[in-house]
């Protein structure tokens, strides 16, 4: 994996840059303030928590706590997000605003903590079968 690169600064330089344009636009409005705040924050302990997931490894302890803080962290942003669409749109678009947040707050905790693994505790099942067999994919 490479390491930290002059393209990931830029990335950082330009969400900061344009937070504190939103800031700076908001005449000093509390809840916009607030908002944009927390959504930089959540966006920097986010980058922050897939750089550490990824760097861990499989069958490391702390990647189970890792990745429930990154879905943690991917759900606030959904809802920040969907709060701010819905507050601005009539009731049946807000529903169906809702809804997509729902299922995709549901998706991902069903990728992040079910499918997952069951994928991996599939494979760990096949991998040992197929060794027995002499059956090779890289042949």
């Amino acid at each position: 994996m490479a390491e930290f690169s002059w393209l990931t600064g830029l990335g950082f330089a330009f969400l900061t840059f344009n937070s504190g344009m939103a800031i700076y636009r908001s005449n000093r409005d509390a809840g916009s303030v607030i908002f944009v705040a927390v959504s930089y924050l959540d966006l920097v302990a986010l980058f922050a928590c897939l750089r550490l997931y990824e760097r861990l490894d499989r069958h490391s302890p702390r990647r189970d706590t890792v990745k429930a803080a990154v879905w943690a962290l991917t759900t606030l942003l959904t809802v920040m997000f969907s709060y701010k669409v819905a507050e601005l749109m009539p009731l049946a678009v807000k529903v169906l605003v809702w809804a997509m947040a729902a299922a995709t707050t549901c998706g991902g905790f069903y990728a992040f903590f079910i499918h997952d693994e069951k994928q991996y505790q599939q494979l760990q099942q096949v991998a040992p079968a197929a060794a027995e067999r002499g059956d090779g994919s890289n042949e």
